[in-house]
């Protein structure tokens, strides 16, 4: 959700070929279980071959963190982070339309819907934007939400912080 990191991601795709073409249109959140066709603990080879191989690489995380967009420049798209060369998280970037969870909320819903539809949700306030925490078996479900909508998802290990 930074956008420092947004504009190395954009920069790193300049250089990229076209978008990645296994970057869903319209990707779907599974709570507690996927984001965008990405699942906790997939390693980096099965993400390369699920969303492609042009993808911007973060220079300054934390951990290891793709960006795929839907092409140079664009900063809408999904983020993918590692630890020891396997998914870590996977977030939304920016707002991609279109986007939905399959519980029917979709981006832009307002915070009353995300609490109605996805239930039992805790804040997390993170730097002008709050993340609305749900934590299942080994995953930690979220709901972004930005100026007064649903912004974004992001899928994490259990008990992981979300702001990015």
């Amino acid at each position: 959700m930074r956008k420092g990191l947004i504009a190395t991601a954009v920069a790193s795709l300049a250089l990229a070929a076209p978008a990645a073409a296994g970057l869903p249109r319209v990707g779907t959140l599974v709570p507690g279980r996927s984001l965008g066709g990405v699942r906790l603990g997939e390693t980096q080879h099965a993400v390369r071959a699920s969303l492609g191989r042009f993808y911007g690489v973060c220079t300054d995380c934390a951990r290891p963190t793709w960006y795929v967009t839907y092409g140079p420049f664009d900063k809408r798209g999904l983020a993918v982070e590692f630890a020891r060369g396997r998914v870590w998280a996977v977030y939304t970037l920016w707002e991609p339309i279109g986007w939905y969870a399959t519980n029917g909320l979709h981006l832009a819903a307002t915070p009353l819907e995300v609490h109605s539809r996805a239930g039992g949700l805790r804040t997390i306030t993170c730097p002008g934007y709050d993340a609305l925490v749900q934590d299942s078996g080994q995953a930690r479900s979220v709901y972004y939400l930005y100026q007064g909508g649903l912004w974004g998802f992001g899928l994490f290990h259990r008990g992981a912080g979300p702001c990015r």
